[in-house]
């Protein structure tokens, strides 16, 4: 009978890894994570619904570079102002209901009535033929509401999730407890994805008649701004119920706070420029960055002209959200396995080689889809604009699934051989370099390629976009080579 017991004990461990008495703790700052991602993925759905319909799908590259990446870095600047202003508390209180704010006034005003806001088309199209390089430019600030709302969504999943939430994990978790608490999160959070899917699908049916037709996407930005309110609610609950309970939370006022290194761009540079080692893993961030976002940008076309409304985009994102919520959870579960039992450059290499395999699938068939559309129509009911959507959609969540699972880790994992310096300025280097530029890259790329051809589109340019893809992961793959070598002579050196 103790055996058994003691079995079940620790097959429940493994399962779910928190005490009982610590789910006062745990739970709430689960389900906070849990809205966040449950907001992350409706947000992402709708805005690339909004911009890809009705701006185009090239546009994203110009957002991405000259209005996501601005607001990015103002908005770190405003988050410092108000640090120094202002309590963690009333901080995270005004960061969360100024989205909630701007989600209402979109949902409730630009979004039903566009026309009063925005440019009409006509001026917008006259304008593009005086300025042809600037079309795009024009065409973003002509529907300014849809490039706002693009750019407050983006920075929903950077300020409240990546900053906010993990700041405030770090503070009030213990290291311990961070041990199972963090990768329960992780999998609880994804779950969150699935369950978007369904209220997008739900709300934007055609079979739903909740509201009229134009104000189809009101019931779904409403969710996500109770959604958002939980999120606070939840935080307040925590600071006055946990965080006053002193067997799950001791403040640690008698540890002497460490200022975390805040590097300029310029700094950031010259850092990485004056060592080898930090210099390979920036080559890492930004080679991912740059090669998911050229597939991403070709894929989000194709999805374009299978679903041209702003409803059946969005509901098909939805969908992809879901199977990458689905993904992430299983591999999270698998990359941890494998990181355990295999060679950090083994480990780090399964990145680049899915994106290189699955990226190679999506553009030969892009490239050879007339041939194969003389052979598929016996083989398969779809057409080849079905497939080359799916296989792209296979792509990008694999590619994702194994950047969460694996490459997040061994990224981390190469900054604990440095010296305490280079581990702490290294990292807020690499972070401010592969952060504001990782995910820019390649929509800098593709902005300027557009804004020098601009009666080009992506399938004129898509030939071009795959030739940089390939260079970009083969530098990936040699960068992983020759960080592992320098990997292995730091733990040797540093007898880890």
């Amino acid at each position: 009978m103790d055996q058994t017991s003691t079995y079940f004990s620790e097959l429940r461990k493994i399962i779910w890894p928190i005490e009982w008495h610590e789910s006062k703790k745990f739970l709430p700052m689960a389900a906070m994570m849990f809205c966040i991602l449950f907001n992350y993925a409706i947000l992402r759905s709708v805005k690339d619904g909004f911009v890809v319909t009705a701006i185009g799908p090239e546009a994203i590259g110009f957002l991405k570079t000259y209005i996501v990446l601005p607001a990015a870095i103002l908005a770190m600047i405003i988050y410092t102002k108000l640090c120094n202003a202002l309590s963690q508390q009333k901080v995270f209180y005004v960061v969360t209901s100024f989205f909630i704010a701007y989600i209402a006034i979109f949902a409730f005003i630009l979004y039903p009535e566009p026309d009063k806001f925005n440019l009409d088309s006509e001026t917008i199209a006259r304008l593009s033929e005086q300025y042809p390089n600037l079309k795009w430019f024009i065409r973003i600030i002509g529907h300014w509401s849809f490039a706002s709302f693009y750019a407050i969504s983006e920075l929903w999943g950077s300020l409240m999730l990546s900053l906010l939430f993990w700041q405030f994990a770090n503070q009030i978790t213990k290291t311990e407890e961070a041990k199972r608490f963090y990768s329960m999160f992780g999998l609880l959070g994804n779950a969150a994805l699935p369950l978007a899917s369904v209220v997008i699908g739900y709300f934007l049916s055609e079979n739903v008649h909740i509201v009229a037709e134009k104000f189809r996407f009101i019931p779904v930005l409403m969710i996500v701004i109770i959604s958002a309110a939980t999120v606070m609610f939840l935080y307040a609950w925590i600071n006055a119920n946990v965080l006053t309970d002193p067997t799950l939370y001791t403040p640690s006022s008698s540890k002497v706070k460490k200022s975390k290194i805040k590097l300029s761009i310029g700094e950031s540079l010259k850092m990485i420029f004056s060592s080898k080692y930090l210099g390979l893993i920036a080559i890492l961030v930004l080679s991912y960055g740059i090669s998911i976002n050229l597939v991403e940008g070709v894929w989000k076309a194709k999805v374009k002209q299978l679903y041209p409304t702003k409803e059946a985009y969005t509901m098909f994102m939805g969908e992809f959200q879901a199977w990458q919520g689905f993904a992430a959870i299983i591999f999270m579960v698998v990359g941890s396995n494998i990181l355990r039992r295999v060679s950090w450059g083994t480990a780090a290499i399964l990145t680049p080689l899915m994106i290189l395999i699955t990226g190679v699938a999506f553009f030969a068939f892009i490239f050879f889809d007339n041939i194969i559309a003389m052979h598929i129509t016996g083989l398969l009911a779809s057409g080849p604009l079905v497939v080359a959507v799916v296989i792209g959609m296979i792509q990008n969540v694999l590619s994702k699934a194994t950047k969460y699972s694996l490459f997040d880790s061994t990224k981390e994992m190469a900054y604990i051989p440095l010296d305490d310096e280079l581990k702490t300025k290294g990292k807020a280097a690499v972070d401010v370099v592969g952060g504001r530029f990782g995910k820019s890259g390649g929509g800098i790329i593709q902005s300027t390629f557009f804004a020098l051809l601009p009666t080009w589109g992506f399938a004129e340019a898509t030939p071009y976009f795959a030739g940089i893809f390939f260079v970009i992961v083969i530098l990936w793959l040699y960068g992983i080579k020759a960080l592992n070598k320098e990997y292995h002579k730091q733990m040797i050196d540093h007898s880890y």
